[in-house]
């Protein structure tokens, strides 16, 4: 009895040691979160937890930071204004990626002139991740998945995840959100459900070299059973993601 209870508490010790407590909200992140040329994407913000996924980024001013596959901008507009003057928002689209999604690497463009100077766009393969510079934070949300399927040239994320690695800065932190996939199904949903495994996205991770630090519930839905492709109008918006936080080491 005593070892199965001991054997209990370690269980219960490691799955703490996986979780990181929400962060207090730096007061540069809601003025960034705040800031009027966000007013057409406020509506969003309270289903995405936009303040406590950047919160959790550790994104801080003067950083260097890397929007992987931004979408419209919506995460950038923020990390432009936190980065400020002294920092930059690099927004990278694989150029594979780029085709499917236009017209939003072409308006990516007009954010350096209204406002967000400190930003701008590269198109490059996606097997050829690089950076200008050294940079601080990579940041990617819902597109980790996409790497393995077909439309991307079925690109293993090893070469994403070592080139990620070679881009930060010592101590630089790589931040991946995704749709959650069943447990155990590793890559199997990326091409149909546009869902991928925790489990197999942490092991690619620290494959790489990089460190798990933890994660955070923002996204966590419980009542997502993670069997519906994420488009399903009965989830979509809605999905359970993880938010998966990994550091280089110094």
């Amino acid at each position: 009895m005593r070892t199965l209870l001991l054997a209990a508490c370690a269980a219960i010790g490691l799955a703490a040691a996986s979780a990181v407590a929400a962060p207090a909200i730096p007061a540069y992140v809601d003025a960034a979160v705040a800031d009027k040329g966000r007013d057409a994407d406020r509506d969003a913000d309270a289903r995405r937890h936009i303040a406590e996924v950047v919160a959790f980024s550790g994104v801080k001013p003067g950083d260097r930071v890397v929007d992987l596959i931004p979408g419209s901008g919506y995460f950038t507009k923020v990390f432009s204004k936190i980065v400020g003057e002294k920092g930059h928002v690099y927004m990278i689209w694989p150029t594979e990626y780029a085709k499917e999604a236009q017209p939003d690497p072409v308006k990516n463009e007009e954010l350096a002139k209204t406002g967000y100077a400190n930003t701008s766009v590269i198109l490059q393969p996606g097997a050829a991740f690089a950076t200008p510079e050294p940079v601080d934070l990579v940041f990617t949300v819902q597109n980790y998945h996409d790497y393995p399927d077909k439309f991307m040239g079925k690109i293993d994320p090893m070469v994403l995840n070592r080139a990620v690695y070679k881009a930060l800065k010592p101590g630089g932190i790589f931040l991946v959100v995704d749709h959650t996939a069943e447990a155990g199904s590793g890559m199997r949903d990326t091409d149909t459900l546009h869902r991928i495994d925790p489990a197999i996205v942490k092991k690619q991770v620290t494959d790489a070299g990089f460190v798990f630090v933890g994660e955070s519930a923002a996204l966590k839905n419980p009542g997502d059973d993670l069997k519906k492709l994420v488009f399903d109008k009965s989830i979509r918006g809605h999905t359970d993601q993880f938010i998966y936080k990994f550091r280089k080491p110094r």
